[in-house]
Order: C-alpha cells, then structure tokens, then sequence
C-alpha cells in the first residue's frame, strides 16, 4: 500500500458523511507507518472505544475508507477466535464482529454488513509474521506470505464489496 496523507484519508471514506469524515480521529503517525507491509490501513479511535476504522487501496482505483463499530462488553460482547480476513487466532477479545453501515440509501436505513476481524486491525502485520499473535495463533500454511496476503486483500475486497450492493 502507498503511504496515504491525513487529507486523503479523510476523503476515502464511503460509510459516513464529509463531516463525521472530517471529526474522525486519524493516526498522528501515518509517515511512520510500515506501508510496505500493509494490505489496508486500520485503527481503532481512543476517544470512541467501539470505532475503528480502515482503509485499504485497490489497483483499480482510488483508497476506500470505511468506519466500523463493534459491540462493546456492556451490549453483549461479540467475538470467535479466528480473524475472518487473515484467519489469525486469538484468545479472548482479540477477534471481534465489526460491522459498517452500508453505503446510499440502504445505509441510511440502518443496513449493515459485519465480518469478524482481529480487533487491533494488524492483520497485514501478522501475515507477514512481523506482530506476532499469542503461540498458536497462526497456521503453519503451504501458502507463500505474499498468497497469504493476496487471500486477506481478497477477503477484505468481497466486504468492501458487500457495502456497496
């Protein structure tokens, strides 16, 4: 993924209006990024605890963003151990059910789409074997790491695909 600025973060999103777009908290940190050895760029907000965000590129055309929630431990805490994108396993809260409003009309009636992932979005981190989860938590695999990150971008795709549809 090529580097992104602030400002062309805040433009790709596609599940939210200009102005909740604008009010978003973007990372301070995005020239310190590992860009190289990122499918998508994801993060959680720390002033809102059940928000994270994503952004991810395509060849075909420019970055999407997208806002995600996920319930939190009072609203009866949804989770599985296995990350539906890059199937990374974690123990406890580490996966979570995110869910993102769909886009134009069906996403201002409430419609959503939802797709367990690793709660602290590193999914391209961990594929690449460079965050390590707990012991176990990956699959000894056949597949290259580039296969492996080609099957996560893969997956990523056909849920970006679901908000629009």
């Amino acid at each position: 993924m090529k580097a992104l600025t602030e400002s062309a973060v805040r433009a790709s999103f596609i599940n939210c209006s200009k102005g909740e777009a604008k009010r978003l908290a973007v990372p301070r940190d995005l020239d310190a990024r590992p860009w190289d050895d990122l499918d998508f760029l994801g993060w959680r907000d720390p002033g809102a605890p059940d928000r994270s965000y994503l952004v991810a590129e395509r060849d075909d055309g420019p970055a999407v963003g997208i806002a995600l929630r996920f319930p939190s431990r009072q609203r009866g805490y949804l989770h599985r151990s296995m990350c539906s994108l890059c199937l990374t396993t974690h123990p406890g809260d580490g996966v979570s059910l995110m869910t993102a409003r769909k886009t134009g009309q069906a996403g201002r009636e409430g419609n959503s789409v939802g797709l367990y992932m690793c709660t602290d979005l590193a999914c391209s981190l961990y594929v690449r074997g460079i965050k390590t989860p707990v012991p176990g938590g990956r699959l000894q695999e056949s597949l290259t790491v580039e296969q492996q990150a080609e099957r996560t971008r893969d997956h990523l795709f056909g849920f970006l695909d679901k908000l629009s549809g």
